[in-house]
């Protein structure tokens, strides 16, 4: 028999036609490409602008963090057409790789055994994030991009960079834009706001609690924290909805049918803001899903540029 959730008008009928089209686009390749450590996936690619987005003769920068439930399969190829989407709005882009989740890694769950589950698969399959090192990574990118921006995007103006991602990649920039909340013995701690312009978080895992509550991509929050026995002592160090409030302005781009991430997550995140005395922003899209976020022939791409457009000027 069919299966009757793939049939067509269903929920997941929906996101697997949006992730087609999203995955449908040729790669871009970049414009350049700068290494931040020794290690292959601790590189950044680097779009410049291809048009003018704004007043003024310097492009704002837009840090991109790659989605993908921080396994292995899913690298930074996956969104350069959104970067060079975002190229062609105008901005300059840097979209950054990190160490992710391997098959059999036992550095992102205990043991790599059942806690190992794939997006829709089985056990054995590539755990969720490397454990310190996809957070040693991003926390490298963001800190050598400044001395990186200007000779490989000598028409932009760092002082005008917003950093956004996608899924995991957006919980890696709320991550990110937090780390001077982060608990004191943290290696990643820093004594001051990042100097960023804002944050645009597109269908984020913002909030592990109920994203681990939710099962969100196959218990990829418990993967990533080294499995249910670390969950809660790692938490502190890894959890944007416990790192408030940012003082960095920030919205939420959510697709109020996304199965994959549901909004019930960027909820949370904003509620906890709230809690915390800030003021988050949440433009939901309705009848929009998981991939339109980041897919450039869909409006709500558009939508997620005019977000940064709005934050870098």
């Amino acid at each position: 028999m069919p299966d009757a959730a793939a049939e067509p008008g269903t929920a997941a009928a929906r996101n697997a036609a949006e992730e087609k089209s999203a995955f449908a686009h040729p790669a871009v390749d970049p414009d350049g490409t700068a290494a931040y450590g020794d290690h292959p996936d601790q590189v950044i690619d680097f779009y410049a602008p291809r048009a003018a987005a704004g007043p003024g003769d310097a492009a704002p920068v837009v840090v991109l963090l790659h989605g993908g439930s921080w396994r292995a399969p899913y690298d930074r190829r996956h969104v350069s057409p959104f970067a060079g989407f975002l190229a062609g709005r105008g901005f300059a882009v840097a979209s950054v790789e990190y160490r992710r989740g391997r098959v059999g890694d036992g550095t992102g769950a205990e043991g790599g055994g059942a806690d190992a589950v794939p997006d829709g698969g089985g056990a054995g399959g590539p755990v969720a994030g490397r454990w310190p090192e996809t957070l040693d990574d991003v926390a490298a990118a963001l800190d050598a991009l400044p001395g990186l921006v200007r000779p490989h995007l000598p028409g932009a103006d760092p002082r005008r960079t917003v950093l956004t991602g996608h899924s995991a990649g957006g919980h890696l920039a709320l991550w990110a834009a937090a780390r001077h909340l982060l608990p004191a013995d943290a290696p990643w701690r820093t004594d001051r706001p990042a100097p960023l312009r804002g944050v645009v978080a597109l269908a984020p895992i913002a909030d592990f609690e109920v994203a681990d509550k939710l099962d969100v991509c196959g218990g990829a929050a418990r993967q990533f924290l080294g499995g249910a026995g670390l969950f809660t002592e790692r938490r502190p160090y890894a959890d944007p909805a416990l790192l408030l409030p940012t003082g960095i302005a920030t919205t939420l781009v959510q697709g109020r049918a996304d199965v994959d991430v549901p909004q019930a997550v960027a909820e949370a995140y904003a509620d906890a803001a709230a809690k915390a005395g800030e003021v988050v922003g949440v433009t939901l899209l309705e009848d929009v899903g998981h991939f339109p976020l980041i897919d450039p022939a869909a409006d709500a791409c558009a939508v997620v540029a005019e977000e940064i457009a709005q934050l870098a000027w």
